[in-house]
This record gives C-alpha cells, structure tokens and sequence, in this order.
C-alpha cells in the first residue's frame, strides 16, 4: 500500500488488514527496521523523502488531530482587516476553514484547496495566483504563479512544507513548489511556517525557507519519546524562531473558547505554550496575538537560564 499511495495511515492499514492499530504499529516499526518504509506520526510514507512526496488523498490523512490544533492556534495570529498569503497543504487548508469568519481578511494563495475553503466567506476577499495547475496538492506553481507575485506586500505568509531542520529552514520534495513558496515569502513582513512534529528533523530536497527568514513556528507537542523533534525544537529556538506549541490531546474534545476572530470552536483541552527564546531577535508587529519578542520573555521569566530550563521541560515532554 505504502509503494502504491506514497503513504497509508495507520487507521487505513488497520482496516484493511483487520486489526487493531497497535499491531499495526508494531508491524510498521519493524519494516521501517528493515528500511522498507519511514514512519510518520499516524502513519508510514516510503523512505527517502529527499525524492519523493506524497500526494494530498495521503497528507490529508496523517496527523490530522495535530493539524486541526496547529490551525487552531496559527488562526490567533491574523487579525481583522489584514492582507496575508497563504501558501499549499492540508495543515493550511485546515487553518484557511478557520480564517472564513475574519472580517475584512484579504488572502492570497496559489492553493485551490485553501481557496475553496473559503470561498462562501462574504467578509473575506480571495485572491488568487496564475500558474499551472498541480494536480498532486491542488496548487498553482510555475513562472505564471511566481510573476502573479511580484510587487505584493502583505504582512504575514502562513506556509508547510514536508521537512523542517534548523540547518536547513523549511524544505520541500518538489522543485516547482519549492519556487513559489519563496516567492510567497518574499510577498511577507512575516513568515510564520506550520509544521507537526514528525516533520520536525526531516529534510528534503528543495529548501524554501531558510531558518534566518522564518519569524515563528507553530507546531503540536512531541511524544515523550521524539528525540529528534524535541531536539529541533530547541536548535530552532536557539537560532530565534519564536515557537508556540498547540497541544493537539484535545483536538476531538467538546468546543471551548472560540478561535481567533470567530473561527470555529477551540478544542477545550488545547493548550498553547510559547517556547522562550534564548537571545534577542527582531521585533515582530502583533504582539498583541500572545506570540512574544525574546527581550519580552527575558524580562518577565528572569533571563536566559530560566528561558532554556523552559525549553529543556518541553524535551523532557
């Protein structure tokens, strides 16, 4: 299944072969020992991610919880009557159904999904890029879409990819994706990049999105057991990109409050908890979105050794 679709979930792969996840889990774990495919959080893709990618029926079912609550948090950061860019993936899609409801909200995007979730929005303008159609995520790419770009200013791009290291920034499998994105980027005052945690780590073969460029990260809380996110979280706040942790244990849960500027209902559970930085860095406009500058931090938690104990119980996490 894994070499036909690029990627299964493990719920798919449970059905399918009529068991339950956990040995489906087990088994998973074990091929990837043999090298026969990676594992992803709630899932497997085939290995070598610097040359393939999977297309969007295969995305869109892996990580869904952590995707509904990065989108959750990623919607309090955009404000009535701004001007963004959104670029394409499922998690953006995800966060383009909560923007529906901003008033004034101007969006642009090159993604046909992120387009048609709001496309009933009366209050929110849609503006799309030229391009050439790509049919594996729904997107607009080539010189069409890069040109459509070029003399745009907005204030913030909301933009995934399939691999984020703090080497490397933002990366992508696809050289045509790879070109819009940092087209996108430089429409930006700000870059904020939704990433989960399984793709925190892995890199791939376009980069997008160096690590100086990107303003802040939202992400879901690693495993206990992630190393290798937990790890990258760190370098990545180390380097100051300002970090905000949406726990996703809670992302079926019953409403609570309500999403940034009347989205759809917080999950009740859900949790933010903004990583600290450990130097300073650029001030950002928005601070009244509860994401903070590091001297911000500094000030009100008593300094860098407070700040990376902080970071070092997200590890332990």
């Amino acid at each position: 299944m894994v070499r036909a679709n690029g990627a299964v979930s493990l719920r798919e792969l449970a059905r399918v072969v009529q068991t339950s996840e956990v040995t489906v889990r087990r088994d998973v774990r074990a091929l990837e020992a043999e090298g026969l495919l990676d594992r992803r959080h709630g899932g497997a893709v085939l290995p070598g991610g610097f040359t393939r990618e999977s297309g969007f029926p295969q995305k869109s079912h892996l990580a869904t919880a952590e995707k509904t609550a990065i989108a959750d948090l990623a919607a309090g950061l955009v404000e009535e009557g701004e001007a963004i860019v959104v670029g394409a993936g499922t998690t953006t899609q995800e966060l383009a159904r909560r923007l529906a409801r901003v008033p004034g909200l101007t969006v642009v995007t090159n993604s046909l999904l992120v387009a048609q979730a709001l496309a009933h929005a009366n209050r929110v303008e849609v503006v799309m890029t030229g391009g050439t159609l790509r049919g594996s995520n729904y997107a607009l790419v080539g010189s069409g879409a890069e040109q459509s770009l070029q003399g745009l200013r907005v204030s913030k791009a909301f933009l995934s990819g399939s691999g984020l290291t703090a080497e490397r920034g933002l990366s992508t499998s696809n050289m045509l994706s790879a070109s819009v994105d940092r087209a996108l980027v430089q429409a930006a005052a700000e870059v904020v990049v939704l990433a989960d945690h399984s793709k925190l780590g892995t890199d791939t073969m376009f980069q997008t999105v160096p690590t100086d460029v990107i303003t802040r990260l939202v992400t879901d809380d690693p495993p206990a057991h992630d190393d290798r996110a937990a790890t990258e979280l760190q370098a990545l706040a180390d380097q100051g990109v300002q970090i905000a942790v949406a726990g996703a244990s809670g992302a079926s849960g019953s409403p609570g409050a309500s999403g940034a500027s009347g989205g759809d209902a917080v999950p009740a559970r859900q949790q933010r908890r903004d990583v600290p930085l450990p130097g300073p860095r650029r001030q950002v406009p928005g601070a009244g979105s509860g994401l903070r500058t590091a001297t911000a931090l500094g000030e009100q938690n008593g300094g860098v050794a407070e700040q990376r104990a902080r970071v070092a119980d997200l590890r332990r996490r």
